[in-house]
């Protein structure tokens, strides 16, 4: 058993790593694999926290009525951000899930093939919401200047 992560320690910190030595322990061919992809997976997972903190702060400011102000710009700037890393980060892996020879313990190399499909589904849908967030930025732009045109007005 590997050890748990304490308290103040995120859990991806401990568990992606530890799920990658189990993989090099049940097949030795991985191993050159698992520190990079561990790495990517722990950015991957990093990055969907810190969109989830913004996320939560604009549902705050929603709930404070402050929506329409320059500070909401910033939280979603940050979901635009660390989206596109993490889809930076897929496609990556998929760039170098198609070009790379990666063993499998079936020689019929359809362990890659899947990882391959998801990885690029990954990245098709965080280029998605990507530009789906950009276009919100824009709703959101053109509302805060409607709402600062009627304050001005009233």
């Amino acid at each position: 058993m590997r050890e748990v992560a304490s308290p103040g320690q995120p859990g991806q910190f401990v568990v992606i790593p530890a799920t990658a030595a189990d993989e090099v322990d049940r097949f030795p061919p991985y191993a050159p694999f698992a520190a990079p992809y561990a790495t990517v997976a722990i950015i991957g997972v990093a990055c969907v926290q810190v969109a989830l903190v913004a996320v939560w702060m604009l549902l705050a400011m929603v709930q404070r009525g402050a929506i329409f102000t320059p500070r909401a710009f910033r939280w979603v700037d940050t979901v635009i951000g660390s989206s596109a890393v993490a889809t930076l980060l897929a496609l990556g892996v998929t760039g170098h899930l198609a070009l790379a020879e990666i063993p499998t313990p079936d020689d019929d190399n359809m362990a890659v093939i899947s990882a391959l499909a998801a990885a690029l589904a990954s990245v098709g849908m965080g280029a998605a919401f990507v530009m789906l967030i950009v276009i919100m930025r824009g709703l959101l732009r053109k509302a805060t200047d409607l709402e600062t045109e009627i304050a001005e007005v009233v």
